[in-house]
């Protein structure tokens, strides 16, 4: 926002302001482009304060100007300047935002506070038997194919990430995952035949 002291440049910058309301009324999208240049930083720092978190604040203004361009005509000039109507759109934008990040937050920490069902000793038998054949077949795979599915499940390393972490070609790399994947299926399958 252009920074003009006394009274002329006060009504001046109010002018265009209002120049720049008609022409997004009238589907300029060059004037919400103007409107962004002259007021993003001051509604950007105003919805910085209230989220106090960058990635968060950026999508707010990003509504702001689209809450903008689709409620122009709902403007009043009656009711004050632009810039003002901006804030207002600003402010009550970042606290939906701050409600929602708190509602969602709440959820969040109340569904991992509650107690996870009791396990029946049948279930707890079959997921050991489970973890043991899982265990069986992942020894039972040279070692090569087995690091490289054990750092790409464990870790969550992709595949070009395990190819530059251990010096091989892409390629080799792909060819021993999805081998042992393969050796996998086949021994845990026998397993579950046998059951």
């Amino acid at each position: 926002m252009s920074t003009v002291s006394g009274r002329g440049g006060i009504r001046e910058d109010m002018t265009a302001d209002l120049a720049l309301m008609e022409r997004i009324v009238a589907r300029d999208a060059t004037a919400i482009a103007e409107l962004y240049d002259r007021h993003s930083s001051l509604l950007y720092g105003l919805i910085l304060r209230i989220l106090k978190q960058r990635g968060d604040a950026e999508e707010v203004l990003q509504e702001v100007f689209v809450a903008v361009w689709l409620r122009a005509a709902s403007f009043n000039s009656d009711l004050g300047p632009p810039v003002a109507w901006l804030l207002r759109i600003a402010r009550n934008r970042a606290l939906d935002r701050l409600r929602a990040n708190t509602v969602r937050q709440r959820t969040a920490e109340s569904a991992v506070t509650l107690d996870a069902p009791a396990e029946t000793p049948e279930a707890r038998a079959v997921r050991i038997e489970q973890q043991d054949a899982m265990r069986d077949a992942l020894d039972a795979l040279p070692a090569e194919q087995r690091l490289l599915i054990e750092e790409a499940y464990f870790l969550g390393l992709t595949q070009s990430e395990l190819a530059a972490k251990h010096g091989l070609p892409l390629g080799t790399v792909k060819t021993r995952v999805r081998t042992g994947m393969l050796s996998l299926r086949e021994r845990l399958a026998q397993v579950q035949v046998k059951a």
